[in-house]
């Protein structure tokens, strides 16, 4: 897969398990962001109907996203939970051209995503199992077995991938773990200022 992000931006893709609130997080950091247009939260094209979970994206059929697919409109696309996910090839343009774009990404897409991207920065949104577990269980989207087989799935070890991981710790008060998450990006932007 050739590098379709080499420049002078940044892309900081947001990863951690289901009911950690990576939605929340980021949406903190959209509200915190809103008067800066050099940075861009990412709306990703998704297999699943637009009025379901708390992420705004653009919903297609499974045929449709896979003409998408085959004729170049994403930068990176992966499978997760039985769905297609695709970050549009515009994403990388903006990138080039020194924005700084956030994503909501998959821990195991990451590998794709850095070989689409080139240098990333991940924030590993996490949260205590009791409380994931509480937080799947009000979302009332799965079933007691799927919440369980989503809390013991098996995932890629991250953390030791490298300096680029910051793990933020959503299990307290939003507000804290926002703020954190919008230390993150304003310390990419200042270091993406300080190269320019």
């Amino acid at each position: 897969m050739t590098e379709v992000g080499q420049g002078r931006g940044a892309l900081i893709v947001v990863v951690g398990p289901s009911g950690a609130g990576k939605d929340s997080v980021m949406g903190f950091a959209a509200h915190h962001f809103a008067h800066r247009p050099d940075i861009l939260f990412v709306r990703r094209v998704i297999t699943r109907p637009s009025d379901a979970g708390s992420e705004v994206h653009e919903s297609v059929s499974t045929p449709e996203f896979e003409d998408m697919r085959r004729n170049g409109a994403f930068a990176v696309s992966w499978q997760a939970h039985g769905l297609s996910y695709g970050v549009p090839i515009e994403i990388a343009d903006r990138v080039s051209s020194g924005m700084t774009a956030i994503v909501n990404g998959s821990r195991a897409a990451l590998p794709a995503i850095r070989a689409a991207f080139g240098t990333i920065a991940v924030a590993l949104v996490t949260a205590d199992p009791a409380v994931l577990a509480k937080r799947l269980a009000e979302r009332g989207r799965e079933s007691e077995e799927d919440v369980l087989r989503r809390l013991t799935r098996q995932t890629p070890d991250i953390v030791a991938g490298g300096p680029d991981v910051t793990v933020i710790d959503n299990s307290g008060r939003l507000d804290v773990a926002g703020q954190r998450f919008v230390a993150l990006v304003e310390r990419h932007c200042a270091a993406l200022h300080h190269l320019a």
